[in-house]
């Protein structure tokens, strides 16, 4: 399964909850890569914990060099013993796989050379991965309809999915539904690439990021008045995301506001979570269901 992981917005938590999703499907026992298509911002390698990589390699075999043909294959790095916190490979877990973005790239207009090189990259990823996440810039980008042109003739959407990052703000919900359904949006663009819209829209699926629960015991330092507000808010965006087709049936899975992640974008590792106990027990399930969740077709279909 190839996931595209998109938002119309920076700062949803699109790339650090991806490389989660990767860490906890590989944990799960499923080989599974985490690929860095934010040409503009290839910064995968701080998420991971590998240093050197930190706003992307300089060794001329990026993914942006592969696709430009600069390069005949793209540099894969072995994150069980790459990153520095992830302490090895666990027994039982499958691989675990970064293909990172090259230091200084920028967007970069496509050819169809360019979209036959992404073609034959994204079918090795469908070979030799259970669950590759490919992380694409945000908004509407060179990457999106680049990939859009790759998948082009692969038939239907049984071997890829999109998943749409967005914070759960009014704002947010606006400009997710703007970039699923809108002009120059994800279905006018699959549309136009010779994609079925009704397919992709059923490829599609969205993840709310940074959702504050207004029963949670963490508001308790809150003013009654307070509370009610936020759970009015609460409600009022319910009614929002339904009246802009991106409600229950229409999301994959919610993800707790963790002030961890808000702090330090990172992979919450079972260190994390049994040992030093920094992780939140609720946004690990979170990370586990949605992994669980896009390897799952029946469960997909269910929604």
């Amino acid at each position: 399964m190839i996931v595209f992981a998109i938002s119309d917005k920076g700062g949803t938590g699109r790339s650090v909850t991806g490389g989660n999703i990767v860490y906890r499907s590989a944990l799960a026992g499923h080989d599974s890569c985490f690929v860095d298509f934010d040409f503009g911002s290839p910064t995968a390698g701080t998420i991971f914990d590998v240093h050197a990589l930190g706003r992307g390699t300089e060794s001329g075999r990026g993914t942006q060099s592969l696709l430009l043909g600069s390069s005949e294959a793209s540099e894969s790095l072995e994150l069980w013993t790459a990153s520095d916190s992830l302490g090895g490979r666990p027994p039982g877990a499958g691989r675990l796989v970064l293909f990172p973005g090259d230091k200084g790239g920028s967007e970069f207009s496509i050819d169809t050379n360019t979209v036959r090189r992404c073609a034959r990259f994204l079918g090795r990823l469908l070979e030799e991965y259970e669950l590759s996440v490919v992380d694409l810039s945000a908004g509407r980008s060179y990457a999106v309809r680049l990939v859009l042109e790759a998948t082009a003739d692969w038939g239907g959407s049984a071997q890829t999915r999109w998943l749409v990052f967005h914070r759960w703000t009014r704002q947010h919900v606006v400009a997710a539904h703007g970039l699923i359904h809108e002009a120059r949006g994800i279905l006018q663009t699959a549309e136009g690439c010779g994609h079925d819209r009704n397919e992709t829209l059923d490829s599609l699926r969205t993840v709310r990021t940074a959702v504050m629960d207004p029963a949670t015991a963490d508001l308790s330092g809150l003013s009654g008045t307070q509370i009610s507000w936020l759970r009015e808010r609460h409600h009022d965006l319910q009614i929002l995301a339904g009246e802009l087709g991106l409600g229950r049936t229409r999301t994959l899975g919610i993800v707790p506001l963790d002030p961890i992640l808000h702090w330090h974008e990172q992979i919450l590792t079972e260190k994390a979570l049994y040992e030093s106990r920094i992780a939140s027990v609720g946004t690990v399930q979170a990370f586990q269901e949605l992994a669980s969740a896009l390897v799952d077709r029946a469960g997909w279909e269910k929604l």
